[in-house]
């Protein structure tokens, strides 16, 4: 089975997904990188011709050019990479070169699908990054631009704004329903596919666990199961999670299955969901002929329904899809964010003044010609500057009020951070609308970032200077001494 990504872009349904080469590497075993790309050849031959990968997969993307190069025709399978940099600023050519050397360890001339990961939204080198892959795109470099772990605002925000890309790669499981709220509904507006991982939760929602003692976090065996043992605890007891497992084994036993086919299959059926990633176990052909019968597996409407009674006894994964990497409880192995990133740089530049003010800058030329600071400290306090969707030559979001909205709060988190504070600290914004009619997307919009703050609040409607921007906004806040 395939789908069909764009009208000249197929994939599998069955996505197979080589992290655990980082994992093997990491752990410190050695790798026949010729035999590794050999044993992925059962896969093609099995119908299972996507593969996805990333900059920071050990050796996967070196694997996959062996891949191509000596054992299965090119054409005849999809390889799918990631680019995750680093936070901060980057130059256009390091991002030129970031691309070049996928193309180098892939030894292609043309990238089939690039998904991009930004960790700090506050931070706007992300879309300079975005705008210059988009570049290269159109250079030829890459065929298909996509994301990964964006959450729903920020993925509109990126379609609104004139960046083309066909996909976004989430964690998406029956424990994990986030998708569900907001992410889908925009991925069928603007036709982009969502790629779901973690569909088995790194084999939690296995015959394996069905009515086992609950492990501790010290006693997991891999990096998966550390990372999705997390997702387990915030979705409720282990109690619960049982039940869920009894659940998926009656189903599976019914159609001679395993439970993992039914957990992955029952992803596979939402709506606007292009494919399920599963991890690769080379070598292992039992492994893809079982996953070959997700190709015959039919859910009935009855079946539907039983998963989904039990999945209302769990408490829902809060926030959007994403947020496991970008804010508390970090759901990821560690629990933080140590073994992804050091730490994150400063979005804007500060000085500080003989008075005792610090000065935080984005970098406008209307800062110097008009003598005003994107945000000033003084004490305790911040006051930030009546802010736009502005960032270079582009008003972010296009013509969408609530794109717009979350744009400009994203660089009033981004003055914050520079100057020491958080979103958190917030304890009044005001709100300015061209057109009347949109407050209801603009005040939506703040409702999802400021819904566990509330600071004090005006919105009143106003000319503002710019025909493309349709708000703007200020805010001030407060620092606990």
């Amino acid at each position: 089975m395939q789908t069909l990504v764009t009208p000249d872009f197929k994939t599998s349904n069955v996505i197979t997904g080589l992290w655990q080469i980082a994992d093997m590497e990491r752990d410190g075993r050695s790798l026949d990188l010729d035999a590794a790309a050999r044993a992925l050849v059962p896969y093609v031959e099995a119908g299972f011709t996507t593969f996805d990968m990333a900059d920071h997969y050990g050796s996967a993307e070196i694997i996959a050019g062996i891949l191509h190069k000596k054992y299965v025709p090119k054409d005849s399978v999809q390889l799918l990479t990631k680019w995750v940099p680093t936070p901060g600023k980057l130059t256009k050519e390091q991002v030129r070169e970031a691309v070049q050397t996928s193309l180098q360890r892939m030894q292609l001339d043309t990238l089939d699908l690039l998904q991009y990961h930004a960790w700090n939204y506050a931070d706007p080198a992300w879309l300079d990054q975005l705008f210059w892959l988009q570049e290269l795109q159109e250079e030829g470099l890459i065929r298909h631009l996509g994301l990964t772990n964006f959450d729903t605002a920020h993925l509109k925000m990126v379609l609104d704004s004139g960046i083309k890309v066909v996909s976004n790669q989430v964690c998406f499981s029956l424990l994990d329903q986030r998708a569900q709220r907001f992410m889908l509904d925009v991925c069928q507006q603007y036709g982009v596919k969502l790629l779901a991982f973690g569909t088995v939760a790194g084999g939690f929602l296995s015959e394996k666990w069905l009515g086992k003692p609950e492990p501790t976090q010290d006693n997991l065996a891999t990096w998966s199961q550390m990372k999705y043992k997390r997702f387990i605890d915030q979705a409720g007891s282990w109690e619960q999670f049982q039940q869920l497992l009894s659940t998926l084994s009656t189903i599976a036993q019914r159609h001679s299955l395993d439970m993992a086919n039914v957990a992955s299959r029952y992803i596979m059926e939402q709506r606007g969901v292009g494919g399920v990633i599963i991890g690769a176990r080379p070598s292992q052909s039992e492994h893809i002929q079982s996953n070959r019968r997700l190709f015959e597996l039919q859910l009935s409407q009855e079946e539907k329904a039983q998963i989904d009674a039990v999945l209302g006894l769990l408490n829902p994964i809060q926030g959007d899809c994403g947020d496991e990497y970008r804010k508390p409880p970090f759901l990821t192995a560690s629990g933080d964010l140590s073994h992804h990133i050091a730490s994150f740089p400063a979005p804007y530049a500060t000085k500080t003044g003989h008075d005792g003010r610090t000065h935080a800058l984005s970098g406008t030329i209307w800062e110097d010609i008009a003598g005003f600071s994107r945000a000033v400290k003084r004490g305790n306090k911040i006051v930030i500057s009546g802010t736009t969707a502005t960032h270079g030559h582009r008003a972010i979001g296009g013509n969408d009020p609530a794109s717009q909205a979350h744009f400009i709060i994203d660089k009033l988190e981004g003055a914050l951070q520079s100057l020491g504070a958080r979103l958190e600290d917030v304890v009044r914004t005001r709100i300015f609308i061209r057109n009347i009619d949109d407050w209801e997307p603009i005040a939506l919009a703040h409702g999802v970032r400021f819904a566990t703050i509330q600071p004090a609040n005006t919105m009143v409607r106003a000319d503002l200077i710019g025909d493309e921007y349709l708000v703007e906004m200020e805010a001030d806040a407060m620092i606990e001494p």
